[in-house]
């Protein structure tokens, strides 16, 4: 192809208790349009991060133009010359997803740009690689809910579909948090009961999530990384704890500050106050990464 639109969704990640192996794919979507052209770069930033270079810059170290270099070379190809038109959706440094959904959509374009159809475990590789971690990679390359693991220094993921009546809602907040920022809040060691907590409830997540959404609100329990984040966004925080004592399977976002209720009516309840963030129902995306000609 030599011009094509890419189309890839937001995610979510850890879902409560599967810390760095969770994650599930949104109706939030980034679009990348791709034009070969005949020599140089020229990349076009619309809405989310539009004119903030610091956020998105519009050179060769943009995510997106960073990840189809790494897949052409990989695949053996190099365009003489690429225009770049991303329009996002997906918030910034919100935890849904938007480095990962940028990186995935370059390798799915590295490949478009190839001629090659899209080899899943290979673009795996190439887009878990950006972060170390392929819970959001998997979700927005897949779609549906990712169960994902590193074994051998190769990144794996197992493709579910969750149960139609789960209708995830997010609270998206004003302010940004940074992954990094956040992973230094976790300790190096944490009590063997609390890692065994987990174990248990992760396990039980994946059973609600596709068979039984009633024990949402048991199996969404976390106790491994969400307290010790607590401090970088007390707010979300708080909201998740409100909406937990309302019966709500909440949890934090990724690395939030979002705030994700896993809900079967696709709303809040009235009474739970939600000012200073913005609530969307998004409805799992069960497609994953889209690429067509334009």
């Amino acid at each position: 192809m030599t011009t094509f639109k890419v189309t890839v969704p937001a995610s979510t990640a850890n879902l409560g208790p599967g810390f760095d192996a969770f994650g599930m794919a949104l109706s939030l979507y980034d679009v990348v349009e791709v034009q070969v052209t005949d020599t140089g770069l020229k990349v076009e930033v619309e809405d989310a991060g539009a004119g903030d270079v610091a956020d998105v810059p519009t050179d060769e170290s943009h995510l997106v133009v960073r990840a189809i270099r790494k897949t052409c070379a990989h695949l053996g190809v190099e365009p003489p010359g690429l225009h770049l038109r991303c329009l996002n959706a997906i918030p910034h440094a919100r935890g849904l997803g938007s480095s990962a959904a940028a990186v995935v959509s370059g390798v799915a374009a590295g490949y478009a740009l190839a001629g090659r159809k899209l080899d899943a475990f290979d673009a795996l590789q190439l887009a878990a690689g950006f972060e170390g971690h392929a819970d959001n990679a998997a979700a927005s390359l897949l779609g549906g809910l990712v169960l994902a693991w590193c074994d051998g220094g190769k990144f794996h993921a197992e493709r579910l579909t969750p149960h139609a009546a789960v209708r995830p809602v997010v609270a998206v907040p004003s302010g940004r948090s940074a992954t990094a920022t956040t992973r230094g809040l976790l300790p190096a060691t944490v009590p063997h009961a609390d890692a065994a907590h987990n174990a248990g409830r992760a396990a039980l997540a994946v059973h609600a999530l596709t068979a039984k959404p009633e024990l949402l609100l048991a199996a969404t329990e976390d106790r491994l990384h969400q307290d010790y984040r607590a401090p970088a966004y007390p707010a979300s925080t708080e909201l998740v704890a409100t909406l937990r004592a309302h019966g709500v399977a909440a949890a934090v976002s990724g690395a939030g500050p979002t705030v994700l209720a896993l809900t079967t009516g696709g709303i809040l309840p009235p009474e739970v106050g939600v000012t200073g963030f913005d609530v969307l129902e998004l409805p799992v995306d069960l497609t994953g990464v889209q690429v067509a000609a334009q």
